[in-house]
């Protein structure tokens, strides 16, 4: 079909159908006799059209038409003012954009745009902020990671808070951005809280201390702005040294381990030595008390004996060194070795090694004893009988007399 064509619209004159876009007087007319008919009107034959033309619709019928439209537009319009609120999550109703109530989980219906709105607050679901990284700790914020610590060294960190709306009306009103918010409040909680803290306590010691300060200081400070949020988790998720001076602390820290392990080994050789040196010390003097107190005894044995021996001795003076004598050889030839020679034999000489003997009878106690009875009896009997030494001992007795 061409532009051009007279029949554009109304049909081919060779009967072909119609081919164009419809006839808008024709659409005009089905309109008004659809409208018509739901108007309960009746259809009739009227000033200037046959009684099959067309004719065009009376002021009444325009205006049950509009009304019905119009009554429609109400009905969808007040329809828009219903809304759900799903568990979990808070509605906040607005009136001419001023906070007028919180809504409840549920089917809930306000007036219509624009006279109220209504904003849908998750206070369920757990919101994370990554400061100094994102997604991955690989993928770093340096803006963000880099702190300052109380010895002056810098301490490349990153972590991670979790934090949940408490208060929806607080969280929609009293601060533009409240994420944005929560994320520089978590920042400066822990810059603060790094910059308290020594490089080597940061990196290896007190990681999760310096976690739950951050979180309350950062909870602090968002209570302060009345943000609504309330912060359940802080986790860091690494702290190391710059990369630029990485390899000196790697090797810092090694020398700490060699002198921790040192020490160690100090002390364990420290402990097993000074018990020792101790027992030894406790068993000495232990040793030299009872050397001592066996001195002592001997002592007053040797001097109760003395004293006991003068006693006797005034008694009996010559008898008394008699004996003195005769206990001072035997104690003596007690602890020698002893020769028996026959001096009044023909001029043979008889040796007797008495100490072979006594080693080969295997009995060093009784047989001096047994040698020295029959030994001493006849010195004896031969001093009893002998008037030479009853005289001898006499003469002494009375020289010293």
């Amino acid at each position: 079909m061409s532009l051009n064509d007279p029949n554009w619209g109304r049909g081919s004159p060779r009967g072909g159908g119609n081919q164009g876009p419809p006839d808008l007087d024709e659409l005009w007319r089905r309109f008004n006799r659809r409208l018509g008919e739901l108007l309960g009107q009746r259809r009739g034959g009227g000033g200037g059209g046959g009684e099959g033309g067309p004719r065009t619709p009376s002021g009444a019928q325009l205006g049950g038409g509009a009304g019905l439209i119009a009554g429609i537009v109400l009905a969808v319009w007040l329809a828009s003012g219903f809304y759900i609120v799903v568990e979990g999550t808070r509605g906040i109703v607005l009136t001419f954009g001023k906070f007028s109530q919180e809504t409840s989980p549920g089917l809930r219906w306000r007036m219509p745009w624009p006279i109220q709105s209504n904003e849908i607050v998750n206070i369920s679901q757990v919101r994370t902020l990554e400061v100094g990284y994102r997604n991955n700790v690989k993928t770093k914020v340096l803006k963000e990671s880099l702190m300052l610590t109380d010895d002056e060294n810098i301490v490349d960190l990153q972590f991670a808070v979790q934090y949940l709306v408490k208060d929806a009306q607080q969280y929609l009103f009293n601060v533009r951005r409240p994420d944005e918010t929560a994320m520089q409040a978590a920042e400066s909680a822990m810059r603060e809280v790094i910059g308290k803290g020594r490089m080597d306590a940061i990196l290896y010691e007190s990681r999760e201390a310096i976690a739950i300060s951050a979180r309350q200081l950062m909870q602090q400070i968002l209570d302060r702005y009345k943000t609504g949020i309330q912060v359940s988790t802080v986790t860091i998720q690494n702290a190391q040294p710059p990369e630029q001076v990485q390899a000196a602390f790697d090797d810092a820290v090694k020398a700490g381990q060699d002198r921790e392990r040192q020490k160690n080994e100090g002390q364990a050789y420290a402990n097993d030595v000074i018990p020792k040196a101790r027992g030894t010390a406790s068993r000495l003097l232990q040793e030299a008390d009872g050397y001592r107190q066996r001195v002592i005894v001997s002592a007053e044995g040797d001097a109760s004996r003395f004293r006991q021996v003068l006693a006797e001795y005034s008694k009996a003076p010559a008898v008394t060194r008699e004996r003195i004598y005769i206990e001072t050889l035997q104690q003596i030839f007690s602890s020698t070795s002893k020769i028996m020679l026959d001096y009044k034999g023909g001029g043979n000489l008889l040796y007797l090694p008495l100490d072979k003997l006594l080693q080969g009878a295997g009995s060093a106690a009784a047989l001096p004893d047994a040698l020295a009875a029959p030994r001493a009896g006849p010195a004896e009997a031969a001093a009893e009988t002998s008037p030479r030494s009853r005289e001898t001992l006499r003469g002494r007795e009375r020289g010293e007399r």
